[in-house]
């Protein structure tokens, strides 16, 4: 019997590339057409096998698509990752009875206007970083909504969705936040603390109604914009807007996942 159409994703490696053939033979045997490229119309799953960098790149290689993700974990931590290659039997069998829910999940918007009328808009499942040029400090002017905050000095601001959490943001000392909430989460890179710029120096936690609002202090700095390790330079930027996205991406979960106990598993 002739199924549906899924894609199959890999981070290139030895591993990766084995446990796609078998899954390919596997899924081919079921009936499924297994591809190696994402169609909007056509699509029903997307499978990446890798760690957690191939599914992020999966997701921007696809442009956010609609249809579920499941990831099946041949990296390092894996925490987006649903299944182990020795699950394979296992993951077929309970997609084909339906047996697994679906977790969506936001993601975080940076508009930028450049001072020649440029407008640019960069989505993240993880984070957008704001940063200057290789190891400058970057000065900025912070505001929450319509009010202004704080002006900030140091390496650059991160911010976060709760998916993202776990992520960079945890490395700079961010909190963990558990994915069923709707915020977002902005985390100073080496802030600095002097007589002309005072910045908070521990993460801040926006609602999803509220908007973040980053002006250059000069306007001719170099601006990066990094979405999920994607890097894109900026000069003459007058304002950058972030808040949450209206997109979302929407992970495969089966019934034995639980996010604190991957929590716990990956990282105590």
């Amino acid at each position: 019997m002739k199924r549906g159409c899924i894609s199959v994703f890999t981070n290139g490696t030895d591993i990766s590339l084995k446990n796609r053939s078998m899954l390919v033979e596997k899924l081919s045997n079921k009936g499924y057409e297994v591809r190696n490229d994402y169609s909007p119309a056509d699509t029903e799953l997307i499978i990446c096998i890798g760690g957690d960098g191939a599914l992020l790149r999966t997701v921007h290689s696809c442009n956010f698509p609609d249809c579920p993700i499941i990831g099946i974990n041949t990296g390092h931590l894996g925490f987006f990752q649903e299944i182990s290659p020795e699950s394979l039997d296992d993951f077929i069998s309970d997609y084909e009875q339906g047996e697994y829910s679906i977790q969506k999940l936001s993601t975080v918007k940076a508009t930028v206007t450049t001072d020649n009328g440029r407008c640019e808009s960069h989505l993240g499942l993880n984070e957008i970083l704001i940063k200057g040029r290789h190891s400058y400090s970057i000065h900025l002017d912070i505001s929450i909504g319509e009010t202004p905050i704080e002006r900030f000095s140091g390496d650059g601001l991160l911010v976060a969705t709760p998916a993202g959490s776990t992520a960079y943001n945890y490395s700079l000392g961010g909190s963990i936040v558990d994915p069923r909430l709707k915020l977002l989460q902005v985390t100073p890179i080496a802030p600095m603390n002097t007589t002309a710029y005072r910045s908070f120096t521990s993460s801040i936690l926006l609602p999803a109604e509220l908007s973040l609002g980053v002006t250059p202090e000069h306007s001719d700095d170099v601006i990066y914009i990094v979405n999920d390790g994607i890097e894109t330079e900026y000069s003459g930027v007058k304002k950058i807007g972030v808040t949450i996205s209206d997109t979302h991406v929407r992970l495969m979960r089966f019934k034995n996942y639980d996010f604190w106990n991957k929590v716990k598993t990956k990282f105590l």
